[in-house]
């Protein structure tokens, strides 16, 4: 089986969808006019393997943008407090089921474009993730083990987090999670078929070079196969959502002197098989 992985390239709102493979992109508007809820749900990866070989070279693609691998979700869905590392940094018990919170899907943004923090904004904080992007409508599935077959893929994701608008603002998480420019999302979508077991991945964070985050997947307290089948039974997932799985230790909020964000500040992060990205911060 060929490897290859999805991309879009251009600017915001006007990206070209693509294929990575053996060194080369490709254009992929044969197959698809982007890569979104659409294209997922009629069996848009299977329809790209099988047209590899027709796709022509992009030969402008070093030039251009790299935006978010996919086109706007339709939601996105996150856990919170989903490494036990994690819940402990912060002072937080270790939850008995998946804590669920939205994200505004307009949040997305290319990997490599600048984070803005938002206007009053003193507690900007990071958290390396596994993105899922679904590719199956997940809807009151029957246990745990049907869950994987509804991904397509995997991409790196930033769940950038405002703490005091979320936690010191009253009601709830939403709005230190939905600032400008919060979920950077990408590279790559890599095909779900290719990724293998998700709970033997790295996640690596650093700010400014030094490395902040540094955790594994396999330390999730509930699986990514557990979380789709827990997600299926209060909303259905359509082919195109993304869900945030959650990060490990190592975020501002937990290190001592909570070393939050700041115009100027750079953060790259990176999850094995996934890619680098890598997001200047800037005042909104």
């Amino acid at each position: 089986m060929t490897s290859f992985t999805l991309a879009r390239l251009g600017s915001p709102g006007a990206e070209i969808p693509v294929v990575r493979v053996h060194g080369r992109t490709l254009d992929a508007r044969a197959v698809s006019a982007d890569f979104d809820g659409a294209f997922f749900a009629s069996a848009g990866i299977d329809r790209l393997r099988k047209a590899l070989g027709t796709l022509p070279a992009l030969d402008t693609a070093e030039a251009l943008r790299v935006g978010a691998p996919i086109a706007r979700p339709g939601k996105i869905v996150c856990i919170g407090l989903n490494y036990r590392d994690h819940a402990e940094e912060t002072g937080a018990e270790l939850p008995d089921e998946p804590v669920l919170f939205m994200k505004d899907p307009s949040t997305l943004v290319g990997p490599f474009d600048d984070v803005l923090i938002p206007r009053g904004s003193v507690k900007t904080d990071w958290e390396v993730e596994l993105g899922v992007v679904i590719g199956a409508e997940a809807r009151y599935l029957d246990s745990p083990a049907d869950a994987l077959a509804c991904v397509a893929g995997y991409a790196v994701s930033h769940d950038v987090s405002e703490r005091e608008f979320q936690l010191e603002r009253g009601g709830q998480w939403d709005k230190g999670k939905s600032c400008e420019t919060f979920n950077p999302f990408g590279p790559n979508l890599v095909p779900a078929d290719q990724i293998g077991n998700p709970q033997e991945l790295g996640l690596r964070l650093s700010v400014n070079g030094v490395v902040r985050q540094n955790g594994t997947t396999e330390n999730m307290l509930f699986s990514v196969a557990h979380v789709i089948w827990y997600i299926s039974q209060f909303m259905v997932l359509h082919p195109g959502d993304v869900i945030n799985t959650g990060t490990p230790a190592g975020v501002a909020l937990g290190i001592a002197g909570n070393p939050y964000l700041r115009a100027g500040d750079v953060v790259e992060l990176e999850i094995d098989g996934l890619g680098r990205a890598r997001q200047n911060l800037v005042q909104a």
